[in-house]
């Protein structure tokens, strides 16, 4: 393994509680030298801000070293002149995006509308809004259906929440289309992150509490999948039929993980020898 790609929510933070040994671990990596990247299904706060909650919880991090769906999306979008788009996504998020863009309510007057992006607006979901995004995708032409992410839920400080998944998949089968999904699990988000650090698949580590968007979507796109349990990580985990290529009580171990698992690589191709 040459270079690590980590979760934020759920492996670095809990709602806004630090998970314990983080920062430690990720010095560590910086020390090493080992190329890392924060890839992110958030999309509730601009790359701006992440930088500022990593820093307040003692983690030193810029926003070139954090990939979230928004950035991936609104390269997509310019590379496909895929605008006006109508923008589902908090209003800090917005400051993300490059692209020319159009309100659900004024979609009526621009023309043609080239995307809908959707993330997670939590409670800001009506039935008002939902019906006018389902119209907007029935149109001729039909707009480009854009999921920022495809995590089913996560665990905020009251509790589980639903995610962005939910809403997507009642959007294509209301309307019959098919999500282009920018952001985990998909593989072209994953191909976007290893361009970032450097690295080819074969050699990089993904470390997220997700079985199924981090650690199977890791896995798929041919990366090695580790699960911590921290975040939303459950006691059935363990029993499901994804299996982590390893798993942690959580990434403060990384490091100790890591120096052992170097070492068994070095005595099994001495012994091949």
């Amino acid at each position: 393994m040459h270079g690590v790609l980590i979760d934020l929510d759920g492996v670095i933070w809990e709602g806004s509680r630090l998970v314990t040994g983080a920062p430690a671990a990720i010095d560590w990596l910086t020390r090493k030298g080992i190329p890392y990247l924060f890839v992110t299904n958030t999309t509730s706060r601009p790359r701006r801000l992440i930088v500022d909650k990593l820093r307040s919880l003692g983690v030193h991090a810029d926003a070139k070293q954090i990939l979230t769906p928004p950035v991936a999306a609104d390269k997509w979008l310019a590379d496909n002149s895929r605008d006006p788009a109508v923008l589902i996504v908090p209003d800090a998020t917005k400051e993300d995006f490059t692209i020319r863009t159009a309100e659900p309510d004024d979609a009526s007057t621009v023309g043609d509308i080239g995307a809908i992006v959707i993330g997670d607006i939590g409670d800001a979901w009506t039935y008002p809004l939902m019906n006018q995004v389902f119209r907007l995708l029935m149109r001729d032409p039909a707009p480009a259906l854009i999921a920022l992410g495809m995590t089913r839920y996560w665990r905020a400080e009251d509790g589980l929440r639903l995610d962005v998944a939910p809403f997507i998949k009642a959007f294509e089968h209301a309307a019959g289309c098919e999500a282009l999904v920018l952001g985990k699990p998909s593989p072209d988000f994953f191909a976007v992150a290893l361009d970032e650090i450097g690295c080819g698949a074969a050699d990089t580590l993904m470390i997220g509490d997700d079985l199924y968007g981090d650690v199977l979507g890791a896995q798929d796109a041919g990366l090695r999948g580790m699960l911590v349990k921290t975040g939303k990580f459950r006691r059935q985990d363990l029993e499901a039929d994804v299996k982590p290529d390893a798993i942690l009580d959580s990434i403060a171990a990384l490091p100790d993980w890591w120096s052992r698992e170097h070492v068994n690589q070095r005595v099994n191709s001495a012994a091949d020898c």
